[in-house]
This record gives structure tokens, C-alpha cells and sequence, in this order.
């Protein structure tokens, strides 16, 4: 028997499917995921809909819906699992961080990933951060460059927060990877941090050799705002 909250989903967003806007949002994407053709303003009325009519899902059955939502073929149906995620943030607890870990490495792309980190996994670790070096070991240990991806930054929104021991430490440990998505996650979680401490990632920058795409990026806020100004 389907879950009724599924049901409607797919009833909501299938009568909306739109073929001739689906083939350019595979094509961004580089054609790794099949798409219903709901662009973003249209899939935010569809989630104000659903919400409106069925509400959130209980927290006991967030985590199945959301698989479910992973495994349909469609991009959207992803995306909607986020939002559920984001919506339901502060009831989450680090019991959701495997199923973090599983939405991480499975249908992996920048997209899905970066919000994961930034958002569900940032703010999980910041609110329980005696789980912190037990999550991020492991993955910054592993051969998965999702996760590494993910650890580099977990921190952005942080700011004065921000354990800037932990960040640069992750960076160097990533600095000699030949993968665009860790030497663009470097370069773009210091430039984040450059907001904050412009000093410390100016310095940070001078002494640790960073592949050129890292340093580049890392130095892009800077170059606009010198430290010392």
C-alpha cells in the first residue's frame, strides 16, 4: 500500500509535469538525471500546496518518505526531500545523520550535496557538537569525495562560529586532490571564512601551497578587501 503522503506527491507533481522544460534542466545537469520539467518558482507552489493540504510528515516517517523521494528517477523529487528536511530542521537529531550520510553518497552531484552539508549536516553539528569528531572522521577519512566535499563545508554558514583549526586543518588535508569538487570546496569555504577572518585566511593562503583553482577562489573576497583596509 502506497503511503498516502507519497500518494499525493505523486499526484501533485506528476499533473504538473512539463517534458519540454524538463530536457534543458537534464541538459544543466549534464544529463544524469531525469527531470519532471517543474522549475523552482512552481515547485515552491507545489510544496506550499502540499503543506497546506497534508502538512509536514511525522518525524517517525520523515525518514522513509524521503528515501522514497531518493529513490524516484525524477530530480524534483530530490529536491522536495530537502525542503522536507529543511522544514522539519529543528526536530531533527543526530539520528538522522546516517540517513544524512546515505542522501551524500547516493545520486551524488553538487547540488544535492552542498545543501546537505551546509545546511542539515552544518546545523546538526553545531547543535550537537559532541558528535561532531565521530561524524566528520570517518568522513574525512573516506574515499568518497562527497563526504570530503561535505566536511570541507559543513561550516560556511558558521561565521565567528566558525573552528577555524578544524576548517584549515580539512583543507590541507585536501589540498594535493586533483577533484575539481574538493579544490572548488576549498576555495570556497575559506573565501567564506575571508568574511569573517581575513587575517587568518590571508595567512592561511601564504604558507599552505593550495592547488591554483582553491587558491583563486580562496582569495576572491580578499582581492576585493584586503586585509589591513
Amino acid at each position: 500500500m502506497v503511503n498516502p503522503y507519497l500518494a499525493a506527491i505523486q499526484q501533485l507533481y506528476g499533473q504538473r509535469a512539463n517534458a519540454e522544460q524538463a530536457l534543458p534542466m537534464q541538459q544543466y545537469m549534464r544529463n544524469q538525471f531525469e527531470f519532471l520539467g517543474i522549475k523552482r518558482p512552481q515547485a515552491q507552489a507545489l510544496f506550499r500546496q502540499l503543506k497546506a493540504e497534508h502538512g509536514l510528515p511525522e518525524l517517525d516517517q520523515l525518514a522513509p518518505i524521503v528515501r522514497t523521494l531518493w529513490d524516484w528517477p525524477e530530480r524534483e523529487y530530490q529536491y522536495l526531500a530537502l525542503t522536507l528536511l529543511d522544514k522539519s530542521q529543528k526536530r531533527l537529531t543526530p539520528d538522522f545523520l546516517p540517513l544524512l550520510e546515505w542522501l551524500i553518497t547516493t545520486k551524488s552531484w553538487w547540488d544535492t550535496v552542498d545543501a546537505i552539508a551546509s545546511h542539515q549536516v552544518g546545523q546538526l553539528l553545531r547543535q550537537y557538537p559532541d558528535r561532531r569528531d565521530r561524524t566528520l572522521t570517518p568522513w574525512r577519512q573516506s574515499a568518497n569525495i562527497w563526504l570530503r566535499r561535505t566536511t570541507i563545508l559543513f561550516q560556511l554558514g558558521y561565521k565567528s562560529e566558525t573552528d577555524a583549526e578544524l576548517l584549515f586543518a580539512i583543507a590541507a588535508e585536501n589540498r594535493q586532490s586533483s577533484e575539481f569538487f574538493i579544490q572548488k570546496a576549498i576555495g570556497w569555504a575559506l573565501r567564506e571564512y575571508s568574511k569573517t577572518a581575513p587575517d587568518a585566511v590571508h595567512t592561511f593562503v601564504s604558507t599552505v601551497e593550495l592547488a591554483p583553482l582553491s587558491q583563486r577562489e580562496a582569495l576572491k573576497w580578499l582581492k576585493k578587501h584586503p586585509p589591513n583596509n
